[in-house]
């Protein structure tokens, strides 16, 4: 209690001034020796006097210091380290850890064994909440409101309660928490003349009251709390802050990420920023590898002209359909180029989009493909009908006439080439009823070997006369394939003709069948001529030839397109000019039923 202060207080000053009298008398004995007076004079007087002055202050501070030492002993130790380690607090950042040690150094010091600490309320500013605690009772029901911030009192320093059970001038609801809680010492932490938390205290462990200096040291950790306590909330509050960004760049980064479509960003000089996976799908190269780069470094040489010719415009801008051949595959991109601009509306780079649409042109190519045969399909059923009739009379009144020539008559040759022109024409006709005709056959379970062993038995002298060499490998076993194996025949026959006529001087003729993910492939390859890159994509168009006029109606390749789109299959071909053509034919497999 102050009681053992005032004691030590008076014990020191007493001290002090014993000490003070005994250098005044020194003082005053040492001036008359010197100056062998029997007294020491008015002027001899002030000097003693002024020397002692001087001298109390730090006679009282130190003999202060030495009853301390003796009256606290260990305790004195503690609150020197507390003072220091008010001054650390700072440097924590976490609020709990923080408040539970203010609560250990506290009662380790001033030997208090009920401690609690209220913070201000963030959710409802105004309103304090219990933050930590030790030895204290706590409910539900606590009525916190005598420690609301704005309490004039808290300006003025620490709220006493001598008796919370009988505290006077609160509600009845305040009562009972100062009651439950059965704190008596309620001292503001505050800054800048703002309380953020209260530090409640107890009654020492022996039942006394704190005295005056232990309040007064309460109060100085206060102060480093309140400072503290703003640190580390402004630092939670920066941490949340940037978890939410980064939570927010990574939700950014995830749907950009998800996207079927290359997105990257360049600055104004060209140099890449970000660079997504399927960035690194479409070009075979990976984000570390391409961000720092010049983008014409990492794309292809006539994308990458075509985009550096949009680079200056200010406007969305984009490349339709542009076709690639990279690392051994060919591509069809969509590009849109947009200006990358800055909150406050600067540029400061490009962002462009890659959209793949290769499937989606090969859908289109077969939709319109399918579209023509269906159209085409009608006309022909018509003209072939039509034209049947009087080509077959010419044919007929031809060839009696021919019978009807003498031996040796010159306009025997004529005739001849009528008969021949009037087959021909025939054969035309008959190729058109049968692209006309749209209806399935029979279908069967097909060993799509067998048919290409067959119908390479059919086209062996015509090929071995061209001097075509074939290779065969055909997988073994094949699973069946649902179908009209006269069609398919026509398909194969269709393929080996054309291969026969892409070689007129020799070559080899290579055909591969395998079975792969329950389909049935099948590849025809020639080390012909190939076909031009401009007539790869108008090859199955009805009536489109790349043969010398004479050689061929444009109908073989349709007629078969039709007939694999008929049986579910596809059809693809690759060629390089000078190299040879490889078509690839791919049917689904019949699938066998499980008993069980």
């Amino acid at each position: 209690m102050d009681v053992d202060i005032i004691f030590k207080r008076g014990l020191a000053y007493t001290a002090a001034t014993a000490a003070v009298a005994t250098v005044y008398f020194a003082l005053v004995a040492l001036i008359t020796s010197l100056f062998h007076a029997q007294t020491t004079g008015p002027v001899g007087g002030m000097i003693a006097i002024v020397i002692a002055a001087f001298l109390f202050q730090p006679f009282r501070e130190r003999i202060q210091a030495r009853l301390d030492r003796f009256f606290y002993r260990d305790r004195l130790d503690y609150r020197r380290t507390l003072i220091e380690f008010g001054r650390t607090l700072t440097n924590e950042v976490r609020i709990d850890p923080m408040l539970g040690s203010v609560m250990d150094r506290i009662s380790q010091t001033l030997l208090v064994d009920r401690l609690a600490i209220f913070v201000e309320n963030a959710v409802e500013p105004g309103h304090m909440l219990v933050a930590g605690s030790m030895g204290v009772r706590l409910s539900q029901s606590l009525d916190l409101s005598f420690l609301e911030p704005a309490r004039p009192e808290f300006a003025r320093g620490a709220l006493f309660f001598e008796s919370p059970r009988a505290a006077r001038g609160v509600s009845d609801s305040v009562r009972l928490t100062l009651e439950q809680l059965d704190l008596n010492y309620y001292v503001p932490c505050r800054i800048r003349e703002h309380t953020v938390a209260v530090l409640g205290l107890g009654k020492t462990v022996d039942g006394d009251f704190l005295s005056s200096d232990d309040v007064e040291l309460v109060e100085t950790i206060a102060g480093y709390v309140a400072v503290a306590l703003d640190n580390a909330q402004l630092y939670s509050s920066l941490e949340q802050k940037a978890l939410e960004i980064a939570r927010l760049k990574d939700f950014s980064e995830n749907i950009v990420e998800s996207l079927n479509v290359g997105v990257l960003s360049v600055d104004l000089e060209g140099i890449v920023e970000s660079w997504n996976t399927r960035m690194e799908q479409l070009f075979g190269v990976t984000r570390q590898e391409s961000v720092g780069r010049q983008l014409s470094s990492l794309l292809p040489e006539e994308l990458a002209r075509e985009i550096d010719a949009r680079g200056d415009q200010e406007q969305i801008t984009g490349i339709y359909k542009q076709r690639l051949h990279h690392q051994g595959k060919s591509l069809t991109l969509n590009v849109s180029i947009t200006p990358l601009v800055s909150k406050s509306n600067e540029r400061i780079g490009r962002l462009l989009l890659f959209d793949d649409v290769t499937q989606r042109e090969r859908l289109e190519e077969q939709m319109s493909q399918t579209e023509k045969l269906t159209s085409l399909g009608l006309l022909a059923a018509g003209v072939a009908h039509e034209v049947n009739t009087p080509l077959a009379v010419i044919s007929n009144y031809i060839q009696m006439l021919a019978r009807q020539m003498p031996d040796g008559d010159p306009r025997q040759s004529i005739i001849d080439k009528i008969v021949k022109q009037t087959f021909r024409a025939s054969e035309i006709v008959n190729n058109l009823l049968n692209f006309s005709r749209t209806g399935a056959a029979e279908a069967a379970d097909i060993d799509v070997n067998r048919v290409v062993e067959e119908t390479l038995s059919l086209v062996a002298h015509p090929l071995k006369a061209s001097q075509i060499q074939v290779v065969k490998q055909l997988g073994e076993p094949l699973p069946a394939v649902r179908g009209s194996a006269n069609k398919l025949q026509q398909v194969f026959l269709n393929l080996f003709l054309n291969a026969r006529d892409a070689m007129p001087g020799g070559g080899m003729l290579a055909v591969r069948t395998a079975a792969h993910n329950g389909s049935v492939e099948i590849e025809v390859a020639d080390t012909g001529a190939g076909i031009a890159r401009e007539h790869i994509h108008r090859i199955f168009d009805p009536f489109f030839t790349t043969k010398a006029s004479g050689r061929g109606t444009g109908l073989g390749l349709s007629v078969s397109y039709g007939i694999i789109k008929e049986h579910s299959g596809k059809i693809d071909v690759r060629s390089t000019p000078g190299k040879g053509t490889s078509f690839h034919v791919e049917f689904p497999a019949v699938r066998k039923a499980v008993h069980v």
